[in-house]
């Protein structure tokens, strides 16, 4: 009956088209109501007790200063240094969109706004470049997904949440597993320029290069603030959160001056609605967490599989394909809060370290980012491109089997993630 209600009526409510923090909330009711023996008091005070963590706190905040600098001018201004440095290579301009997708990833810290910003910018270049449509599609909407990878990600805050391990470490882990995806990615763009005959864009010349890195100083700075705070041990990741908020309103409403009030407005309502959307599915996820945790379900599945005698790489595999087909179904801060109490004690069991596991789990649910068919940046791109799905799905398949290989990479080599933390 626990397994019914615990894993059978989600997947029944999701079918339905039920959202993820109303799932997770009936599933929980019931629950109480049927197999689990508390209070219906305790819904209440899980809910609110698990928005009662201070690394949490970096939530909002990163998610309103990439707001900011959305909108204000920063991330623009990155991203056309980064043209002006890489132009004058066969693939050029789809090697952009690889590098900034990485630099507005870890500005933004969230897929979908990577695909809208990257669609905006760079599409029309990449259309009028020589690339074709389905190629283009598929770049943006693999690229963006990148986000829920690299540092400062709210996915990872959220697992070092849910598996009480240190954001920082985790930080340091997916620096190198984020920078081999961009690398793998910007390889095969740069050989399907070469294969396909892509013209080659304009010469990279030192005095754009010096325009742009000038007019982007400024931008540069609020990763500076980032990672030089958490990295130089001057802030947590919460209060780094902080200061690049105030950092980039400074910088955006005073010395870009592209940031009025009206404008600051917008993009408060903006960051309050991506905002409430998170917590109001870490607070669901959190009773659920609970009461699943306290069923003692997880400690049976563990001891199921303990008796199967899997050898490592096995159960690794599985899991990745598990977590593959749970990322292009669920938005990754709900897959991070609903499998996180599942499958740690399962990898742990078998020597797996938990960071590294967290780097896993955020790699696999960027890959189900554009996973066909649900995928949410499928979707994103199809809104924005007004293309077809079809030839989305066409466009992302090559991304995604490269990325699915650099994942088996990933989780065979975990001194990738690991080596960091080890200097």
């Amino acid at each position: 009956m626990g397994y019914l209600v615990y894993f059978g009526l989600p997947v029944i409510l999701l079918i339905l088209g039920f959202p993820i923090f109303l799932i997770l909330l009936v599933t929980s009711i019931v629950a109480v109501l049927t197999v689990a023996d508390v209070p219906t008091e305790a819904i209440q005070t899980y809910m609110f007790g698990s928005l009662d963590n201070f690394p949490l706190l970096a939530v909002p905040f990163f998610v309103l200063a990439g707001e900011i600098m959305a909108q204000g001018g920063i991330a623009r201004r990155i991203i056309a240094m980064v043209m002006a440095i890489v132009g004058g290579v066969r693939g050029s301009l789809a090697v952009t969109t690889v590098a900034a997708s990485e630099l507005f990833g870890a500005m933004s810290h969230t897929a979908v706004g990577t695909v809208v910003a990257m669609g905006r910018m760079i599409y029309p270049s990449l259309k009028d470049g020589g690339y074709n449509e389905r190629f283009a599609v598929g770049l943006i909407a693999s690229s963006g997904a990148i986000a829920v990878v690299i540092p400062p990600s709210i996915a990872m805050i959220l697992y070092a949440v849910s598996a009480e391990q240190s954001a920082v470490q985790l930080f340091t882990a997916g620096i190198l597993p984020s920078i081999l995806i961009g690398i793998v990615d910007a390889v095969f763009v740069m050989s399907y320029a070469r294969l396909k005959g892509v013209p080659l864009g304009a010469s990279a010349r030192w005095a754009t290069i010096w325009k742009t890195s000038k007019e982007a100083s400024w931008s540069i700075g609020s990763l500076a603030v980032i990672f030089g705070g958490i990295y130089g041990g001057v802030f947590t990741p919460t209060e780094a959160a902080g200061v690049a908020v105030v950092y980039s309103l400074l910088v955006t409403m005073f010395i870009y001056r592209e940031v009025d009030l009206a404008g600051l407005w917008r993009i408060l309502m903006n960051a309050s609605y991506l905002i409430s959307q998170i917590l109001l599915i870490v607070t669901s996820a959190g009773i659920y967490s609970w009461l699943l945790t306290t069923s003692g379900i997880p400690q049976q599945i563990v001891a199921s599989i303990s008796a199967l005698q899997m050898p490592k790489w096995e159960l690794l595999l599985i899991l990745n394909v598990g977590l593959l087909l749970a990322g292009s179904f669920l938005e990754p801060p709900a897959a991070i809060l609903i499998l996180t109490p599942l499958l740690l004690p399962i990898v742990r069991a078998v020597g797996v370290n938990a960071i590294h596991f967290g780097i896993i789990v955020a790699v696999n649910l960027s890959l189900g980012m554009y996973t066909p068919p649900f995928g949410l940046n499928l979707f994103s791109s199809q809104a924005i491109f007004n293309a077809p799905l079809s030839r989305i799905y066409l466009g992302v398949l090559p991304f995604l089997l490269l990325n699915f290989l650099a994942l088996m990479v990933i989780t065979y080599v975990p001194e990738i993630s690991m080596v960091l933390l080890h200097h």
